[in-house]
């Protein structure tokens, strides 16, 4: 079986190569459709490979094995995490595909393939690095999604503001991948290795022979600041929101839904093979660095969430915000924690998927993503609004949805103050979008004044002037539109609801993991408690924001957190670099004791 490794990423590659060369050629439903069965035959053979992964699949890729312990061939890496995480990619690579049928306005002749062939090579980097079993190919595959989601975050080249958004995000995320490369090459000079479990292994015999390595610190934190860009963790976030408000809705599913995600998985692969034994980076030094960062990032996108107006920028800060308690899971080293955020991770996936895609829909009816502009003119949306509550709702953890269950595991396990974050993280971010479901939907509270849905000098994105993205040809909400954000909230309710799910994605996750086994993933009285709590604290706050606006409005403070997000990719770049620093600092032995 561990032959089939290959074909995950060169399946989507293949598909995407194809349509190139033959797009030209063949209608648009044709090339459409075609792409759909590309990314569907992708997580079937993930599926299929699941229930062989323990032990882990190997493949030296082209028959290069090690030979006297050392190796240079390109290994690949199929255990239950990887294998699960290649299903979810190429699922939402569907959904996305299947909410996009017809998306756009009618391609010039010759280029019907050009988009889902896109799409399919972001599927394609995204598999591969899922996979990858040694770093440098992580960084190659790395650097393909990256380049990909580049040309879809600027798709539509005729807006300024779409060209902007994908240069920043290239950028920045490059600059995050050329520290990810001088990573990779100072773990080799040690080494001599690039394989992610044979570089431990000589980090190890290093240490035994010449003692702890700042070298191996070096790396950490160069690898890591590459990764932590791609999950948009603070102070690495500001390319995340200014692509989310100008990418096309599919990408935003895909961008939020799960390239978000395998940044932290990156994070929790790269930490627990390569630097968690003794030649690498103390348990210690690197819980504090993940957890600091981690509890930054909730908090920050939190609270940068609930003062969007811009309902695209409002639920990237929500994705930032729920980074943060990712990291704070994978960052407490413990094997309840990482049951836990990956059950988190699966429902926030197809959740924050589902509300993506219901924006999608305002942006095609309305031409405007502005809660203000929008209020009550969505009435008629009655089964979106419904959709979209339910998405908040589920943020907030309300059971038994996926979100929930990993909420409820993973707060149980980092306990303590940490407890506090995940309540609050998740109750702030559900009332956000619950305020704007109350609003848009429902036309609650007092009707903005003349001018409100306008932008301002104080909010230049709040997206009252947005050009809708679909053909608008009917006077209707097309089927797929409708029926994507219903089937992913309903995977996300299967994560969280149906019996012996969680116990098998724990199973996974410890087989792959490092920290020991932990017996059982299910609900207990506490879990639920909590995910009630939050939630109800997230319809109290929504409520006190759509009857009272002006009792919840932005504090003094709030608003040059807000300035910080300034549009610069001068001003990204040196918050790239003073995060490298933070990490370096955070990571180094005894520096906070």
């Amino acid at each position: 079986m561990h032959r089939l490794l290959p074909l995950l990423p060169a399946v989507p590659l293949l598909g995407a190569g194809l349509l190139v060369a033959g797009g030209r050629h063949v209608p648009r439903p044709v090339a459409e459709a075609f792409a759909c069965v590309a990314a569907a035959t992708t997580a079937a053979l993930a599926i299929v490979l699941l229930p062989h992964s323990s032990p882990p699949l190997v493949e030296w890729v082209g028959g290069w094995f090690p030979k006297g312990g050392e190796s240079v061939g390109i290994v690949l890496l199929g255990d239950g995490v990887s294998l699960g995480l290649v299903a979810l990619v190429s699922l939402i690579t569907l959904a996305a595909l299947a909410y996009s049928w017809h998306y756009f306005d009618e391609p010039p002749r010759g280029h019907a393939g050009t988009f889902p062939a896109l799409i399919l090579l972001f599927q394609g980097g995204m598999c591969g690095f899922a996979i990858a079993g040694d770093l440098f190919n992580l960084f190659v595959f790395f650097e393909l999604m990256s380049v990909v989601a580049y040309a879809l975050t600027g798709y539509r080249i005729d807006e300024a503001r779409a060209v902007q958004g994908g240069v920043t995000f290239g950028v920045v995320n490059s600059l995050g991948a050329y520290f990810m490369l001088m990573g990779i090459a100072l773990l080799y000079a040690r080494t001599g290795e690039l394989a992610m479990a044979k570089i431990g292994h000589g980090l190890d015999a290093a240490a035994a022979h010449h003692g702890p390595d700042a070298l191996a610190l070096a790396g950490f934190v160069m690898v890591l600041t590459g990764l932590l860009v791609k999950a948009a963790a603070v102070p690495f976030q500001f390319w995340l929101p200014d692509a989310h408000a100008v990418a096309p809705t599919p990408v935003c599913m895909l961008l939020s839904g799960v390239m978000v995600e395998l940044g932290a998985y990156g994070v929790w692969r790269v930490y627990g093979t390569v630097f968690s034994g003794p030649g690498g980076v103390p348990a210690a030094d690197a819980s504090r660095a993940l957890v600091v960062l981690g509890v930054l990032t909730g908090a920050v996108g939190s609270v940068m969430c609930w003062y969007q107006r811009h309902i695209k920028r409002l639920l990237a800060f929500s994705t930032i915000a729920h980074t943060g308690l990712f990291l704070v899971g994978i960052g407490v080293l413990k094997a309840e924690a990482d049951d836990g955020t990956a059950l988190y991770i699966l429902g926030h996936a197809g959740v924050k998927a589902a509300l993506f895609a219901c924006a999608g829909i305002l942006l095609d009816r309305y031409g405007s993503v502005d809660e203000l502009y929008l209020h009550g003119r969505a009435r008629r949306l009655r089964g979106v609004g419904v959709m979209f509550a339910v998405g908040a709702l589920a943020l907030a953890g309300l059971p038994p949805f996926g979100t929930g269950l990993g909420k409820a595991v993973s707060e149980e396990a980092v306990g303590g103050p940490l407890t506090v974050l995940y309540v609050a993280a998740s109750a702030l971010t559900g009332a956000a979008v619950l305020r704007v479901a109350a609003r848009v939907f429902l036309g609650l509270g007092p009707r903005p004044e003349e001018g409100d849905g306008e932008e301002s000098d104080e909010d230049e994105t709040s997206g009252a002037d947005e050009e809708p993205e679909t053909q608008k040809r009917l006077n209707h909400v097309p089927l797929p539109m409708v029926a994507v954000p219903a089937v992913l909230l309903a995977a996300a309710l299967v994560v969280g609801a149906v019996p012996g799910f969680a116990d098998m994605v724990g199973h996974a996750v410890e087989a792959a993991g490092t920290w020991g086994v932990f017996s059982s993933v299910h609900w207990t009285a506490t879990g639920v408690l909590l995910d009630l709590l939050s939630t109800l604290l997230a319809v109290g706050l929504a409520m006190v924001a759509v009857t009272r606006p002006g009792l919840l409005g932005a504090p003094g403070w709030a608003l040059p957190l807000r300035r910080l997000q300034s549009g610069h990719v001068g001003d990204y770049v040196a918050w790239l670099l003073v995060g490298t620093a933070l990490l370096g600092a955070l990571a180094l032995p005894g520096v906070l004791g």
